[in-house]
């Protein structure tokens, strides 16, 4: 067994000999249990949010696959319709072509050949991950069953008057020319103007309405101020002369402005606004879009016809001025709705769509969660999906593209509409004959409403499958928060009307992974992290190229690579897969929030270190020796109390799992692992390894190699790499075979071991080693040292200690141990406390007074300046109050210590002088 764990190729070559043997498949034994990934998609590669959600999924799936339970992690990508579509084109592009000249048939056809090249990337950086899904079922939205899936929900929905096609405000993307969803959307503060411009009134005077959009005034159709506004009361259905129009339009009243906001009146453009939209569908005013779909201006016969947004702005305010409409302009923070994919700013745009009807589905799919069908964990979450879908709007299903599910809607040449799962069906259904033209609608679905079916449509759905039987509904979803609206609840809208039960009975949901300092990773910041070079590793300058090649603003690449050589100015080491998982898990504490700190990665990967190091000691003892498999062997308190021990991890790790908390798993493993197998019990067993007694040592090896047996079985579901390769060395040692530790069963609380005396006892015997420790670093005793030590108040655990006198001298460093009568007068002696037992450490002679007085000296003049320096920064108002509170906070904290530490050295300076010269 090598020195030291390496994981690079061995984590690749253990994945590839797991999936080729089939372990991840169901056994088809047990309770089904199934979990669906959240379809990456096709185009993507893995981000921080999918590793870290992909970990809490491969955690259950691995947990309940030893459990017994039927398991199935269903896989699958989505085909993203607009991120796909603009990889190909872009690729024509720069291969002088374009989509329009290949045409719809031939630019399908190229899109497909670079899903067929490059669509597996995200399934391959899975596999680095260690996810256990079943490979053979791996699905696509696009795919022929999936596709079947989608057409039917359509057709049906549309029979029941559940689809239409309707005119409404969407979110437009005016560079690739389709609706997007609010998901598609981002909104970042920018710096703009409000401009304050006089609108007439046709009885005299004007009034100043405040805009940031100056140019949609020529979409105008009235003007609202606040119902109990004093100052307009009396205007309240007069009208204005719209400037540069020549139109009046109303002046109304309406809750929706806020009177504090510039001049408390508000310009209202129905079809160019969503509030103005449904202002304006209160009072019954007009819709007059003035944008055609690549939001240039629309108005033939106007002087601002055919210009673009930015054109017609500074055409329009030029104008105002001229004719002295233009009261003012001020600087102003906004927030701007930008394409999440193009950046192109987001237009509300008046068209022609296909929309879900929602509110009848939305009922049943509140009440699975209000009657218990469906629970959220955290469970606060389920306030925020009642929020939305109390006030759900209708969806818009259709998108302006040709990657995608294509509507199944065909019209005829004077504009009827035939819906039916295909042309064929649409002329049977409607009795429509050869010599009829029919012409299928272009647009595709929304990507979202594939992804809606994906926990039925993934098994096989609308047919009857043994798949669907057997694990519909699935166990739990784990997702976001972000995308409860737009996933989690359509998916139950779906699943209860097309199964008739719910898709999932739990949804956990995780926060959002940030970076070290809270902030969101994106590319814009230069502060993106890929799991893949966390496992891996990856150069300071690759790691400084990859995060400057292709900024939308180039100019942050100098900042971004300051920022990078600051932060990594050796780079990324690798840390490998295991390492990356546990990080992940401790850090699943269900909060809104997830702050990812290298130096985490650092401390688990010690820990794989650990695990190694350990499982290389306990080999070297135990192969080829007795482990106690067959005939007699005594355990030693040492024993028994690691025993119990694990069977108290076992119960809290099992309880972690139930609770979702994967953090107080990660911490139960940790402190067990760590603290108390490798820190004491390996320890311990050194000595009694050597001791005399056959019973003994066969015991204690018997131990030693179950109980890590049994700690990597409990690790696994976190830690899949490292645990296979030990276990398939320590396994056999305590009589247990099998191909895998995946399919080996997870270990369960036997209560009958829980040993509290052995506990109890382990707890004293410990308390004096390390109160021995505590005083040798503290009082500067060389630590190669063999020093005496006096119990007082010991006569209660004589035997005890007594026992065990030859292990504690060991792990003590003691040249010998005595036990003092009641009343014993004791020399000057450094002192541990281990509940009513006096551990003493006799001084004299130990150390050189005058050195040690004078080190500590020093020590102590250090902490003084440290002290000095902290009291005059926190004592400063402007630091307390300009500095963000978590530095404040951790100035108070360094000070505390610094105090604590002053105390310490003092009290030490303090027990030496006292001393004999």
């Amino acid at each position: 067994m090598a020195k030291s764990y390496e994981p690079g190729e061995i984590e690749k070559t253990i994945y590839a000999q797991w999936e080729a043997s089939g372990v991840f498949a169901p056994s088809g034994q047990g309770p089904g249990y199934c979990i669906v990934i959240p379809p990456p998609n096709v185009t993507g590669s893995l981000h921080m949010g999918h590793a870290f959600q992909d970990t809490i999924m491969d955690a259950l799936t691995r947990y309940h696959r030893m459990r017994g339970d039927d398991t199935l992690w269903q896989p699958g990508t989505d085909h993203a319709g607009i991120a796909t579509q603009m990889v190909v084109e872009r690729q024509l592009e720069a291969a002088g072509e374009s989509r329009g000249a290949l045409g719809r048939e031939r630019f399908l056809q190229a899109v497909w050949e670079w899903k067929g090249r490059s669509g597996g990337r995200i399934s391959e950086q899975l596999r680095r991950m260690g996810a256990s899904v079943d490979w053979s079922r791996e699905r696509f939205t696009l795919d022929e069953g999936l596709s079947h899936a989608v057409g039917e929900v359509f057709v049906r929905l549309y029979d029941e008057g559940l689809i239409y096609r309707g005119q409404r405000l969407v979110n437009w993307d005016p560079q690739l020319q389709t609706a997007v969803s609010d998901l598609e959307v981002t909104g970042e503060e920018e710096d703009g103007h409000l401009w304050h411009i006089r609108y007439p009134l046709a009885s005299g005077g004007h009034l100043i309405v405040a805009t940031t959009r100056p140019e949609t005034l020529l979409g105008d159709e009235a003007v609202a101020v606040h119902p109990e506004d004093p100052r307009y009361r009396h205007l309240v259905g007069k009208t204005a002369r719209l400037p540069l129009t020549g139109r009046d339009i109303p002046i109304i009243a309406d809750e929706y402005v806020d009177p504090a906001f510039g001049s408390g009146c508000v310009k209202i453009t129905p079809a160019h606004d969503f509030n103005d939209y449904e202002v304006g569908r209160r009072h019954g005013l007009a819709l007059t879009n003035i944008l055609d779909k690549a939001a240039r201006i629309q108005l033939p016969g106007s002087p601002y016809h055919g210009l673009s947004r930015e054109e017609a702005r500074t055409r329009v305010l030029a104008d105002l001025e001229a004719e002295g409409l233009l009261e003012r302009a001020e600087a102003h923070k906004l927030k701007v709705p930008r394409g999440e994919r193009t950046g192109a700013v987001i237009e509300p745009w008046l068209t022609d769509q296909w929309y879900v009807r929602t509110a009848d589905l939305a009922a049943p799919a509140v009440a699975a969660v209000e009657d218990g069908r469906i629970r959220f964990v955290p469970e606060n979450w389920d306030k925020t999906y009642y929020e939305w879908m109390r006030n759900i709007k209708d969806w818009c299903i259709s998108r302006q593209i040709w990657w995608g599910h294509r509507i199944p809607a065909w019209y005829d040449a004077s504009g009827r509409v035939y819906v039916a799962r295909s042309e064929e069906e649409a002329r049977a259904r409607h009795g429509l004959s050869a010599d009829v033209t029919l012409s299928q609608d272009p647009d595709v679905l929304d990507t979202w409403f594939s992804s809606a079916l994906w926990p039925f449509s993934t098994l096989g759905w609308p047919d009857k499958s043994d798949a669907m039987t057997r694990f519909y509904p699935t166990q739990v979803l784990v997702t976001g928060f972000d995308i409860i609206f737009f996933w989690v609840a359509r998916m139950i809208m779906m699943g209860l009307k097309f199964t008739g039960d719910v898709p999932f009975r739990e949804v956990y949901v995780h926060g959002l992974v940030l970076d070290a300092k809270g902030q969101k990773m994106s590319k814009s910041r230069g502060n993106v992290i890929d799991p893949i070079d966390l496992i891996d590793g990856i150069s300071l300058p690759d790691l400084i190229t990859k995060r400057t090649t292709g900024l939308m603003q180039p100019g942050r690449a100098e900042e971004i690579r300051k920022a990078t050589e600051r932060e990594y100015p050796e780079g990324i080491p690798s840390y490998g897969t295991d390492a990356l998982r546990m990080t992940f898990a401790s850090l699943a504490t269900q909060g809104r929030n997830i702050n990812f700190d290298l130096a985490r990665v650092d401390g688990y990967r010690n820990f794989c270190n650990k695990l190694w190091n350990a499982t290389r000691f306990v080999l070297l003892n135990t192969e080829n020796a007795d482990c106690g498999n067959e005939g007699d062997y005594t355990l030693n308190v040492g024993d028994r109390w690691i025993v119990s021990r694990l069977q108290e991890t076992e119960r809290a790790v099992e309880e972690a799992f139930r609770a979702y908390r994967f953090d107080l798993a990660v911490q139960a493993l940790y402190g067990f692992v760590w603290d108390e197998y490798c820190s004491w019990y390996v320890e311990w067993s050194k000595t009694v390894l050597t001791c005399a007694d056959p019973l003994t040592a066969r015991g204690t090896r018997r131990t030693l190699v179950r109980v890590l047996e049994t700690a990597l079985r409990l690790l696994h579901p976190l830690m899949p790499f490292i645990t296979e390769i030990l276990w398939n060395r320590v396994a056999p040692l305590c009589g247990r075979d099998g191909p895998t530790i995946m399919r080996a069963p997870y270990p369960h609380c036997d209560t009958s071991r829980i040993d509290p005396r052995a506990t109890a006892d382990m707890q004293i015997l410990m308390g004096i080693i390390s109160a021995v420790r505590t005083i040798r670093g503290e009082m500067n005793i060389a630590p190669g040292a063999r020093i005496p030590v006096l119990l007082d108040g010991a006569s209660d655990v004589a035997d005890l200690v007594g026992a065990n006198e030859e292990t504690i001298m060991a792990l003590a460093r003691l040249s010998a141990i005595t036990l003092l009568p009641l009343g014993a007068k004791t020399p000057e002696s450094a002192v541990g406390l281990v509940g009513a037992i006096r551990v003493l450490v006799p001084l004299e002679g130990l150390i050189d007074k005058t050195a040690e007085l004078r080190r500590l000296a020093k020590e102590i003049e250090k902490i003084d300046r440290e002290i000095e320096r902290a009291r005059a920064k926190l004592e400063r108002p402007d630091f307390v109050a300009r500095a963000p509170a978590a530095v404040v906070e951790e100035e108070r904290r360094r000070l505390a210590d610094f105090e604590e530490r002053q105390r310490k050295l003092r009290e030490q300076e303090a027990r030496i002088t006292a001393l004999a010269s």
